[in-house]
């Protein structure tokens, strides 16, 4: 099958504002519905896989640009991957037409991004840990997760508190957790 080309068209229509249907997308790419249904578990793994495409190239973006080290590199790459989530108009819009789906899909274990920022935050936080340069409060996968929350916190603050979202706020919770000034 074609998933590349099919998570390509899906990733393009999904940061174009488009909803993603599943039968369009099959077709556009040249394979059954069916088959694109089997290979990525349904509508929503599909938007799952989209989200994750896009949060992975942000996260390694962040991590890229992130200053410091130990605590303070990890503060940096957080604020840095809350500032473009915050910035992603796309991730805002979905978030916006379909609030259910979209908490299922990012901010759960069963919706498959969570775990798989948990686990890049984890590397991240666990390169660190090895290099001598942090001593975690936690074990490093605990850090990571509630990390990852604090960061779903203040991005997604509008559906959860009515705020505005606040990647500083990000930075002075995940610093707080650390032991970071920022």
């Amino acid at each position: 099958m074609k998933s590349d080309e099919v998570l390509a068209i899906a990733r393009e229509r999904f940061v174009s504002g488009q909803r993603l249907e599943v039968g369009d997308i099959a077709a556009a790419a040249g394979v059954n519905r069916s088959t694109v249904y089997r290979r990525f578990h349904g509508r929503d793994g599909l938007i799952a896989e989209v989200i994750w495409s896009l949060t992975e190239l942000s996260m390694a973006a962040a991590d890229r640009r992130a200053h410091g080290v130990g605590g303070a590199r990890i503060v940096s790459m957080m604020h840095g991957f809350a500032t473009l989530a915050i910035g992603a108009d796309y991730f805002r819009a979905f978030f916006n037409q379909d609030v259910e789906r979209a908490w299922r899909i990012m901010t759960t274990r069963a919706g498959g991004v969570q775990p798989r920022i948990v686990d890049r935050v984890a590397e991240s936080i666990a390169v660190e840990v090895d290099a001598g340069r942090l001593h975690p409060p936690l074990p490093v996968g605990d850090l990571a997760l509630i990390l990852v929350r604090i960061t779903e916190t203040f991005v997604y603050a509008t559906a959860i508190t009515g705020e505005e979202p606040d990647a500083d706020k990000v930075a002075q919770a995940c610093g707080a957790m650390l032991g970071v000034r920022t």
